[in-house]
C-alpha cells in the first residue's frame, strides 16, 4: 500500500513516470525490511531489462522514422485516395485505410496521428471536411497502428509474459482490420449529418495501376516483417533489424531522400524514445518484484473473483480498469505494472494467453483516445490547433464503434485466436 501511495504522489507531483515507478518499489523494498533489501534493486532492474525480444522495440521505432522521413506517408496516402476516393467522404475513407497501411511501418499510433495530423487533416479541411471532424476520423484511425503488427505493446506483453510475439501479432491482424472497417462504416453512415464531400470523379483503373506500382515499395515492408515472422524464418528482433536494412536502402538508394543529417535525427528521436520506455521497464522489474513477494496480484485477483464467478463481468472489469487508468497514465507503464498483477486473473477465468494480450492491447489503444490525457487527442490538437473537446466530442461515434468491436474479441475467444491457429500458433 506504502508503494503505490508512493507512486501515485510522486506521479501527481510531475516526476517522470519511468522514475516514479523506480522510487515506488525502492519504498516497497524498505517497507519489507528496512534497507536489507534494497540490495536485490541492481539486479532486478537488469534483469528487467535483460530480454532478448526488447532488442525489436528500438529497430522498430527506427524502421518507421525512416519511412516517414522518405515520403512513405505521402505514397500511401495516395494509394488510399485513388482506392476509395471516389465515394462520399472519401477522404475520410482514404485516411483510415491510409492508418491500415500505415501500421506495418510504424506500430505507434501517435507517430500516426502526428503523421496524419500534419499531411491527411489539412487536406481534409481543404477539401470542406469541418477540422474537428478530420482530427476525429485521424484520432480513430490512429489506434490501428499499434493493434495491427508490428506493435511496442505486444512486444512488451510478449516478452513480460512469456507468450509468443508471434502468435500476439498473427491475432492483431483481424481486430486492426475489423477496426478499419467499422470506422468506415461509421463514415459511410454519418456522410448525409455531417455533409461530407464527394470527388467530382473516381481514379481510372490506370491510375490505380500507376499509383500501386509507385507504392510497392512501401507496402513491401509490412510483407517482410509479418512474412518473415509469421512463416518462422526470423524473430521478431531479426525482422526488426531487416526492416531497418530495408528502410536505409530504400531512403538512399531508390528515392534518394535519406541524408546523414536527417538520419542522426532519427536516431536521436529512436533514443529517446526507446530510452523513455527502458527506463520504465527498468524500475519495473523492482516494482513487479515487491509486488510478487507481497502477494499483491493473487490478494486482487481473489478480490475480483470474490465479486463475480462470470467469465465475462470479469474480462469486463479487466477491460473497465485499464481503459481507466489508460486515460491518465501511459500505456506501456500500465502494462507494465498491471500487466503482472491481472494476467493471473485472466488465467484463473481460463483466458488464452494470447486472447488475454489482444484484449490488454485493445483496451490500452482505445484508452489512447479517450479524454482527460488520451495522447492521440493531445497530438492532434497540438498539430492542427483544434480544441480538445470538439475532437473529442466528433470522435463519440467512432470510439463506441471501436469498444463495440473491443468486447466482441474479447468475449469471442474463437475470433480473437483464429489466425494464431491457422498459423500454428496457439
Amino acid at each position: 500500500m506504502i508503494a503505490a501511495i508512493a507512486f501515485v504522489f510522486f506521479v501527481l507531483f510531475g516526476l517522470p513516470i519511468g522514475f516514479a515507478i523506480g522510487v515506488a518499489g525502492v519504498v516497497g523494498l524498505i517497507s519489507m525490511g528496512g534497507t536489507q533489501f534494497l540490495a536485490v534493486g541492481p539486479g532486478k532492474i537488469f534483469n528487467g531489462l535483460n530480454i532478448f525480444p526488447f532488442l525489436a522495440m528500438p529497430f522498430f521505432i527506427l524502421a518507421g522514422e525512416i519511412m516517414n522521413d522518405t515520403g512513405i506517408t505521402t505514397r500511401l496516402v495516395r494509394l488510399a485516395q485513388v482506392l476509395v476516393g471516389r465515394f462520399r467522404g472519401g477522404l475520410a475513407h482514404a485516411n483510415m485505410l491510409a492508418s491500415v497501411f500505415f501500421a506495418g511501418l510504424t506500430g505507434s499510433a501517435t507517430a500516426d496521428a502526428a503523421a496524419f495530423g500534419r499531411t491527411l487533416v489539412p487536406a481534409m479541411v481543404k477539401e470542406g471536411y469541418k477540422r474537428d471532424y478530420a482530427c476525429a476520423v485521424t484520432a480513430a484511425g490512429s489506434i490501428i497502428g499499434p493493434t495491427i503488427p508490428p506493435s511496442g505493446l505486444m512486444v512488451v506483453y510478449g516478452s513480460l509474459m512469456g507468450v509468443s510475439i508471434a502468435g500476439l501479432f498473427a491475432a492483431g491482424i483481424l481486430p486492426g482490420l475489423v477496426i478499419c472497417a467499422v470506422c468506415m462504416l461509421v463514415i459511410f453512415l454519418g456522410g448525409e449529418r455531417e455533409n461530407l464531400p464527394q470527388a467530382a470523379r473516381g481514379a481510372t483503373l490506370r491510375e490505380v495501376g500507376q499509383v500501386f506500382a509507385s507504392s510497392l515499395t512501401a507496402l513491401a515492408m509490412p510483407v517482410i516483417i509479418l512474412g518473415g515472422i509469421l512463416g518462422g524464418i526470423v524473430t521478431p528482433t531479426e525482422a526488426a533489424s531487416i526492416a531497418v536494412a530495408y528502410a536505409a536502402f530504400i531512403g538512399t538508394v531508390v528515392y534518394r531522400t535519406l541524408t546523414f543529417r536527417s538520419l542522426y535525427q532519427m536516431l536521436v528521436r529512436t533514443a529517446r524514445i526507446t530510452g523513455v520506455i527502458f527506463v520504465i521497464i527498468a524500475f519495473a522489474g523492482i516494482l513487479g518484484w515487491y509486488l510478487s513477494f507481497e502477494r499483491i496480484p493473487q490478494a486482487i485477483a481473489s478480490a475480483v473473483m470474490g465479486l463475480s464467478d462470470n467469465r465475462y463481468v470479469i474480462i469486463a472489469i479487466i477491460i473497465g480498469l485499464l481503459m481507466l487508468v489508460g486515460m491518465v497514465m501511459d500505456i506501456t507503464a500500465i502494462l507494465i505494472i498491471l500487466g503482472p498483477v491481472l494476467v493471473p486473473l485472466t488465467e484463473q477465468i481460463g483466458l488464452h494467453p494470447m486472447h488475454a494480450g489482444i484484449l490488454f492491447v485493445l483496451a490500452l489503444n482505445i484508452s489512447l483516445m479517450t479524454p482527460p490525457v488520451g495522447a492521440c487527442l493531445f497530438v492532434l490538437s497540438s498539430v492542427t490547433g483544434e480544441k480538445l473537446e470538439r475532437i473529442s466530442i466528433k470522435l463519440l461515434p467512432f470510439l463506441i464503434a471501436e469498444m463495440l468491436v473491443m468486447f466482441i474479441f474479447a468475449f469471442w475467444e474463437d475470433a480473437a485466436l483464429l489466425l494464431p491457429r491457422l498459423l500454428g500458433f496457439a
